[in-house]
């Protein structure tokens, strides 16, 4: 399996959500054939957000259909008390909420502390400042544009200064993390977030449901 510590490489993320669950080995065999190079794993709580999708077998089952690289989001009220259970059922990274009900730092630490990429996601509504005291502990900052919880919502545009303040923070402190957009990625909202300075690029229905996925990766990549 490939590490990714370069957060200027274009990584694309399949999500999950949008695979045939009924074959999801093959499915994510599918999305590895066509050159993603993560696959991206929502998982929801019915509580932080207002839907209710899987758990720590689900990632289990999946991670263990091969050797690759598992970015898990958990959209979970309470993500300290899971953090353990997903480590182990094989996040590569994961990424929790700064709105959640948690310790944020002491979240973070942990994950990092064992040897997992410690991710941390804002909501479109939130203000840059809740996430700026933790940019230098983390290896991700996830930008939602989208209101999370459900797919085939539009790329909110208004979200695009949280990247560009976050790249311009990381270049300033000589900082490491992955820039990530999560929700309504597609060729067109791809290249929008690529050039505010996105690297990590999570879609759905643009990878999982195109008719030819490798050239829907490539096209997401800009190549």
């Amino acid at each position: 399996m490939r590490k990714f510590d370069d957060p200027n490489e274009i990584i694309v993320a399949p999500s999950v959500l949008a695979a045939d669950w009924s074959r999801l080995a093959e499915e994510a065999a599918r999305a590895i054939r066509s050159g993603a190079d993560w696959l991206h794993l929502d998982v929801m709580d019915g509580h932080f957000v207002d839907n209710i999708s899987f758990g720590p077998q689900f990632v289990q089952t999946l991670a263990s259909t091969n050797d690759f690289f598992y970015d898990v989001h958990l959209m979970i009220e309470r993500p300290d008390r899971y953090l353990e259970r997903f480590i182990k059922a094989g996040a590569d990274n994961l990424t929790v909420h700064v709105e959640a009900d948690h310790d944020v730092a002491e979240s973070l630490r942990r994950i990092r502390a064992a040897g997992v990429g410690a991710g941390l996601a804002m909501r479109p509504e939130t203000d840059f400042s809740r996430v700026e005291p933790y940019l230098d502990q983390i290896d991700l900052l996830l930008v939602m544009t989208v209101v999370p919880g459900f797919g085939g919502q539009k790329f909110m545009l208004e979200t695009m200064p949280s990247l560009v303040a976050a790249k311009k923070i990381r270049e300033a402190k000589g900082l490491r993390f992955h820039l990530e957009v999560d929700g309504g990625v597609y060729e067109d909202t791809a290249r929008t977030a690529r050039e505010h300075g996105a690297n990590v690029l999570v879609a759905g229905t643009a990878a999982f449901g195109a008719p030819d996925m490798a050239a829907a990766v490539r096209a997401l990549r800009g190549g």
